[in-house]
């Protein structure tokens, strides 16, 4: 099991990208959650097998069709104290 925080820049805030990664990251059964930040990334906490979070993870340097990735930033992170995957208020 891997549990890591992202942070995703580019244009994607007001494109949809916080419920399109979180239905990527039901879809591949991970918990955490996903949230705007003030300075207009997107964060989230992937938590789940290894093989599913680089797979997420993937899926979000590309984005939704309205987004524009430039790059992903991850951190190592401890694992949710939860077994869903939220969509969470903006930091």
């Amino acid at each position: 099991m891997e549990a890591v925080r992202i942070v995703v820049h580019g244009r994607v805030q007001g494109v949809w990208f916080r419920a399109w990664l979180r239905e990527q990251a039901v879809e591949c059964g991970l918990a955490g959650w996903v949230r705007n930040r003030r300075d207009g990334t997107v964060e989230a906490l992937l938590s789940g097998s290894d093989a599913a979070v680089e797979d997420v993870i993937a899926r979000c340097r590309v984005g939704p069709p309205a987004a524009r990735v430039d790059h992903v930033e991850r951190f190592a992170a401890a694992a949710p104290d939860h077994a869903d995957f939220r969509q969470i208020p903006t930091e």
